[in-house]
């Protein structure tokens, strides 16, 4: 049998190159240039990312090992219909609100990690999506009805 002999130069590209075919999952969410802001609801602060563009709330919170205490995400849509979510690729176990125009929560969902069969839906046209850690707005005492106050920056893009 013939021995083959690798460039080590070669064998050191070749890892490189696999460690980054393996982590091509996450480079197709784009990167989120959004500052956090801060919203309130009933006192309680949430410090949030702001996903307001197709590729942004496609990726959402997915493939994100840990999300940190009293921080999420705020889904934004250009106008109100019945939205749906789901946690396929979704490692973070969360919960959603789903949001009308005025920022009043319509209803909650408590959601199950990497679960790519069951939808979550809006009870009504909804505006907004808020995930955060799940049992979060039940730990604070927040229910359907409540307001989020919240102000979206006027250069905001919403497509």
């Amino acid at each position: 049998m013939n021995k083959i002999e690798i460039p080590y130069g070669l064998l050191v590209g070749l890892a490189l190159l696999l460690s980054a075919l393996a982590g091509c999952r996450e480079s197709q969410c784009p990167a989120n240039d959004q500052a956090m802001r801060l919203i309130s609801i009933k006192g309680h602060t949430l410090a949030v990312e702001t996903a307001a563009t197709v590729a942004e709330r496609a990726c959402g919170l997915s493939q994100r090992p840990r999300l940190a205490a009293n921080h999420g995400m705020l889904f934004v849509f250009r106008g109100d219909q019945i939205r749906e979510f789901w946690m396929k690729d979704t490692l973070i176990p969360l919960s959603i609100a789903y949001l009308d125009a005025e920022g009043r929560i319509l209803n909650l969902h408590e959601m199950e990690p990497d679960d790519s069969e069951h939808r979550y839906r809006s009870s009504a046209p909804a505006r907004y999506a808020l995930e955060t850690h799940r049992g979060w707005f039940r730990s604070k005492g927040i229910r359907v009805g409540d307001l989020v106050e919240f102000q979206l920056p006027p250069d905001l893009v919403i497509d």
